[in-house]
């Protein structure tokens, strides 16, 4: 290993600057959300790369934005948890470089999946009904509407709802965690033991499951927390094979 830490961290800077960028992010849109009405991730939120909304830049601003309270604790309590391990194991530098590049192949890899789910929907879609969708499709949900039908409904929500959250990069995070610590032990609901390794591979098997099956009504991007998980795994089987550490 050619990086040894200089001491534990329980709050490394990384990690750190990392919490309050997303808190700080949250609650400045949730101010302009109540302020004027203005939904901070019509322009941050990675839009589909057809759609009118859409910008390069949206690869990396969606991982700072949350859709819930909820979202947000449960990403940043996995951030600090997993993220404060890693940063001390691998310094500020590499641990950077990993979290920023799983969180923008999870966005790479949800458009990859929007785009064969959007290219199978739109031969069953008229014309007219089309042109509708992008172009005027994001202002039909802005008024919390959508097409009656349910096909149609899915094209417009593919095409014009933005994802949001830092879970690319978290699933990147616990897929090093099992990687690197595979027989450290993760307590589920902070009783049951399960080996890192077995808890890694069971999550990804379920949000592999959960993908495929695609739920109606299920807002979760599985395929962006895989593609978290594939890029990471890729990037530290990389490093090994460069000999950078361990």
């Amino acid at each position: 290993m050619n990086y040894s830490p200089q001491g534990f961290t329980v709050l490394p800077p990384v990690v750190k600057n990392l919490l309050f960028l997303n808190v700080g992010v949250f609650i400045v849109g949730f101010i302009l959300q109540m302020m004027y009405q203005y939904d901070i991730s019509d322009a941050l939120g990675l839009h589909y790369i057809g759609s009118k909304g859409f910008k390069p830049i949206q690869f990396i601003s969606y991982m700072f934005l949350h859709a819930n309270l909820e979202h947000i604790f449960f990403n940043m309590f996995a951030l600090w948890m997993f993220g404060n391990i890693l940063e001390n194991f691998w310094g500020p530098k590499r641990f950077f470089t990993y979290y920023m590049a799983t969180g923008i192949g999870a966005g790479i890899i949800q458009m990859i999946v929007a785009y064969i789910r959007i290219q199978s929907i739109q031969s069953q879609v008229p014309a007219d009904v089309l042109e509708v969708i992008y172009t005027e499709g994001v202002d039909i949900l802005r008024q919390n509407k959508n097409f009656i039908a349910p096909l149609y409904a899915e094209l417009n929500a593919i095409v014009n709802v933005s994802t949001v959250g830092a879970s690319g990069a978290v699933f990147g995070l616990l897929m090093a965690f099992g990687m690197l610590f595979p027989n450290s032990y993760i307590y589920l609901f902070f009783a049951l033991p399960i080996k890192a390794k077995w808890f890694v591979l069971g999550y990804g098997v379920l949000e592999l499951f959960s993908g495929i099956r695609n739920t109606p009504g299920d807002n979760v991007a599985h395929f962006a927390h895989l593609g978290g998980m594939v890029f990471g795994y890729i990037l530290i089987q990389y490093w090994r094979r460069k000999g950078t550490y361990l």
